[in-house]
């Protein structure tokens, strides 16, 4: 089975292409050079050049508060791209798995979200990421959205900051009070290669949207101790969102409750910390 993968040196794409290699699935990601997303035609040429049995597209604009000035570019990547995968994998009769995100909720809800709660996005890129969502559900009907959250694993995110920040200092401020599921790329690509196999099966009806990440829940600042609880010589201190302001206001739970996902693809919620500790011993 080929797989389509758009977004070519995202974190996600990475490990999904990492991941094919063990399950004799023929995945080809593609970089924006290859395959513009915001551009339809370019969209169609690859698809039909291909000819691949699912595309997943894991491109996407990520820059959360950057996005606040650069709304755009956010939306053409966010809402444009994936309408023109959505449309263009349609008229191919091909189904479209898209990777959304935890920030289309405003994170005032006490417990975790499930796929029908109401959308509230506080930010440009939750704003974004919603209307690509909408889209996608509106002109392919043979889709999967899989809302995730706090995504790690590439040379880019929270657990390679901490690190980093770690080689140069002897004290770090972390945010408390927001809480989520820490989610490891690799993790989120095994989950796409197995609906991916689940979607092209003969009379598969259950499209639409499924939430998952990683579990236990913790804030960031519990996060950051998970991570650098083996550098004892660098403290690490919980302060509250109001001390750290950023350009975007961030959702405070982001926490995703992945029972549908269980119980229509058999897929469960994996421990962060165990990628966390592998990603540490491959460095």
């Amino acid at each position: 089975m080929k797989i389509l993968v758009a977004g070519k040196h995202g974190q996600v794409a990475q490990a999904l292409v990492r991941a094919a290699s063990s399950q004799a699935l023929d995945v080809v990601a593609l970089s924006r050079a290859e395959m513009d997303i915001t551009d339809r035609q370019s969209v169609e040429t690859a698809i039909a050049d291909h000819q691949p049995a699912v595309v997943i597209n894991a491109g996407a604009y990520t820059a959360v508060d950057r996005a606040e000035s650069e709304i755009e570019q956010a939306f053409a990547v966010n809402k444009t791209g994936p309408l023109n995968l959505a449309k263009a994998c349609d008229g191919a009769g091909i189904p479209l798995l898209h990777i959304s995100t935890d920030f289309v909720f405003d994170g005032c809800k006490e417990s975790a979200y499930i796929e029908t709660d109401v959308c509230k996005p506080i930010n440009v890129y939750g704003q974004s990421k919603l209307a690509g969502e909408e889209v996608v559900a509106k002109f392919n009907g043979r889709h999967i959205i899989l809302r995730t959250s706090w995504v790690f694993g590439g040379e880019q995110n929270f657990v390679v900051t901490m690190r980093r920040l770690a080689q140069d200092r002897d004290q770090l401020n972390v945010v408390s009070d927001q809480v989520g599921g820490p989610t490891a790329a690799s993790h989120i690509a095994e989950t796409l290669l197995t609906i991916a196999k689940a979607v092209v099966r003969p009379h598969f009806a259950d499209w639409g949207i499924y939430h998952y990440c990683g579990s236990p829940a913790v804030s960031w600042y519990e996060f950051a101790c998970e991570i650098l609880k083996d550098e004892p010589s660098v403290g690490v201190s919980a302060i509250p969102s109001a001390d750290y302001p950023t350009p975007a206001k961030r959702p405070r739970n982001s926490v995703l409750d992945c029972a549908k996902i269980r119980s229509i693809f058999f897929i469960t919620q994996p421990d962060w910390k165990n990628a966390v500790s592998l990603k540490k011993e491959k460095q």
